[in-house]
């Protein structure tokens, strides 16, 4: 069993479960002793998140998981070892003001392709006017009228997609490129990784098998705006990605970091803690604090 989980969301994520109280319990029971918090554009759930992990005597490293782009590509990248900013809340509350102005047109794209929603449950469940593409799939996944619609089969127990069905159905009707894609406008890749160190923080590319697979060439670009580290160990990597990935540090001189991505209800299939790095957790804190002294 893992020690480390330096990858999870709360409630202050707008697809969060969990409030930072409860994750850092449920850290607790999973044994995790070395955890970060790395909410999406958001610092706001650290201070909570320290003050419950000191009754089980978890070390919290602050963290955020920052939505950016390098040359058309929409990336996360992680920031450790952060302190306070108004800027970090300046640009959660951007990307709030997006996310509730988009919603609208996200939902008429999918309505589009023929899927069914009840206005009355999106309202019911999105928190503060913020409609994700996994709430639209939770409520779409609800109700019988998309039960044998084709693009909503995957999602369903069985379908080659129901791992993490809202998250999924997000991922292949929702982002970039796809048929229900609203844009929203991120930093740049270079802002990030200034405004993380800026704040005495290190970048790092968060599940870079997610968002670039195995490019090589774009990976050289995203390294020279100043990323200092690299996922390997993540719940979407397969051991060919982490090998590849692990291969890619080694070579570049560069440490790694693991994280679950746990969210709770939207990504069912991810764990707190469970990430595939038990033989390297020593390596891992070793080469991350290195960068934190």
């Amino acid at each position: 069993m893992s020690s480390i989980d330096l990858h999870m969301h709360s409630n202050y994520s707008a697809d969060g479960e969990y409030s930072p109280k409860e994750l850092m319990e449920m850290c607790h029971r999973k044994g995790l002793k070395v955890v970060a918090l790395s909410d999406h554009n958001s610092i706001r759930g650290i201070p909570e998140a320290m003050q419950a992990a000191k009754r089980y005597g978890i070390h919290v490293m602050p963290a955020i998981e920052l939505d950016c782009t390098y040359e058309d590509v929409n990336l996360h990248v992680l920031g450790y070892g952060i302190h306070e900013d108004g800027r970090y809340d300046a640009y959660e509350e951007d990307q709030e003001r997006q996310e509730k102005s988009s919603a609208e047109d996200r939902l008429a794209l999918l309505e589009k392709l023929g899927i069914v929603f009840s206005r009355e449950r999106i309202r019911e469940i999105s928190r503060g006017g913020i409609v994700t593409g996994e709430i639209l799939a939770e409520v779409a996944m609800e109700l019988p009228e998309n039960r044998n619609h084709p693009l909503m089969l995957p999602y369903y127990e069985g379908g080659d997609r129901s791992d993490n069905p809202f998250v999924n159905f997000y991922w292949d009707l929702c982002a970039k490129g796809k048929p229900a894609y609203v844009p929203i406008h991120y930093m740049s890749l270079s802002e990030a990784v200034e405004l993380i160190m800026d704040t005495g923080g290190v970048p790092v590319l968060a599940h870079p098998g997610q968002n670039i697979g195995l490019d090589t060439a774009l990976l050289d670009g995203i390294l020279s705006e100043g990323v200092l580290g690299i996922e390997v160990y993540s719940s979407y990597h397969d051991e060919k990605t982490r090998a590849h990935y692990l291969c890619e540090c080694r070579r570049r001189g560069l440490f790694f970091t693991a994280g679950s991505d746990f969210h709770g209800r939207t990504k069912p299939a991810i764990s707190l803690g469970l990430h595939g790095s038990r033989n390297q957790e020593e390596e891992i804190l070793k080469g991350l604090m290195s960068h934190l002294e």
